[in-house]
Parts: C-alpha cells; structure tokens; sequence
C-alpha cells in the first residue's frame, strides 16, 4: 500500500510540474511575441531615418555639426554595454560581454563603462573593472522615454568634446534561430554607407522646407537616439 501511495503522490507531483512547465512556456511565448513585435516594428523607421539623413547629406555636400565631427583630442571613449538582469538565457550575457572585453582589449584609448543589467556590472565588479555608471531600471521591456535620456546625455558630452567615441555593445537579433553579440558606432555619427549597411545613394527626387542643413540638426539628434533604442530593443527580442 506504501508504494501505491508513492506512486500515486509521485503522479500528482509529475501532473503538477507539467502544469508549471506549460505555464511558463506560455508566458514566455507571450513575452517574445511582444518583444519580437517592437524589435521588428523599430527597424523600418530606423532604416529610413538612416536613409533620408544620408540623403540629405549627400545633398549639402560637406556638412559641419558637432554629431559628425570627430573628437580626437577626448581624454577617452566611452562604451554602453546591454546585458540582461536575469538569467536563463543560455549563452545571451556571456557572448555579450565576452564581445565588450574584446572591444575594450583592442582600444588603445581608455574607456568609460556604462553598463546595463544586472548581469553585466555583477561581471565588471567580479573582474574589478570600474563602472562608471550601473544603468538597473531598464527591464527586458525596455520604452524610448527611457532610451531617450541617455542618448541626449551621451550627445551632449559628445558636443562638449568630453568622449573621443560612444559605441554599444549588445545582442543583435538577426532572426528567431540567429543572434550575434555586435559592437557599434553611436558617436560620431558613421558615415551614411557605413550604418547597418545601408547604400544612400538614390535616383529619388527631394524638395526642401527649410534647407537640407536645418533639417539635419533636427534630424541627427533623432537618429542617434533611434539606434540607441534599437539596439535596446534588438537585446530585448534576443534575450527572450
């Protein structure tokens, strides 16, 4: 009778656990959908700010402003690390950071740390690398009212000549089955070709209210903090 009720206790326990399991599945599925949905929604308007700054570039010739000007006598860099603040995402923050050890190893210029999650600065403190700043109150849910704010600090730092360079490294999303730990170029704004690898040469035909050189001070500001918050919502999408 011992072993039936053990039997019988260990069916339930099995039953149980099942029920946790598919739970957890569901919502894990609802959370990657709605993480999918942003990632996937964000990177038309990012191409095509990317593309019209481009071409508007391309129209005023050589252009002055502060976002595109290089800074080469900053005391240093500065590097913006996305992890995650939880785990069971297999090899996600490893990758990660393996990726910003390279690149801090292959800079010769120092670097200021700024790191999301809390995956990465419990890395860094481990490690002894100092950060300058934990960013902890962005979740895997990440809205550009959060993303907004440090893109405007990085730039006004920038303009101040106070950073040589502002890159990013985080987990690009490339597909479901595919995503690869990448570093870019926020600051100085790369030149056009050079962003996601998108051409900006065009056979399109553009009128201009006001000038091409008025509407590029309101629109490299934008851009710099579109590719922040893709970035932030390419990490998001990959950690789910």
């Amino acid at each position: 009778m011992a072993k039936a009720r053990q039997i019988v206790k260990r069916r339930k326990a099995v039953t149980n656990i099942r029920k946790i399991t598919k739970t957890m599945q569901l919502i894990a599925t609802a959370r990657f959908q709605k993480a999918y949905s942003l990632a996937t929604a964000t990177k038309p308007y990012t191409k095509k700010i990317t593309q019209l700054v481009g071409e508007l570039s391309q129209s005023q010739g050589q252009i002055d402003h502060p976002l595109l000007r290089e800074n080469p006598d900053a005391p240093k860099d500065l590097l913006l690390v996305l992890t995650s603040s939880r785990g069971f995402c297999g090899g996600y923050n490893a990758n990660v950071l393996r990726k910003a050890i390279a690149h801090l190893n292959e800079h010769v210029r120092p670097s200021e740390l700024h790191v999301v999650g809390k995956k990465g600065n419990i890395y860094f403190r481990f490690i002894r690398r100092e950060v300058a700043r934990a960013i902890l109150d962005i979740d895997d849910r990440p809205r550009f009212d959060q993303v907004e704010p440090i893109a405007t600090e990085l730039m006004r730092r920038y303009e101040a000549g106070e950073l040589g360079a502002v890159y990013v490294t985080y987990m690009k999303f490339i597909s479901t089955g595919r995503q690869a730990p990448d570093v870019i170029q926020l600051l100085p704004i790369p030149k056009p070709e050079t962003v996601e690898g998108q051409a900006t040469s065009t056979t399109a035909q553009y009128d201009f209210s006001p000038e091409p050189a008025e509407l590029l001070k309101l629109l490299l500001p934008q851009t710099v903090k579109v590719r922040l918050y893709q970035s932030f919502t390419d990490a998001a999408v990959s950690e789910q």
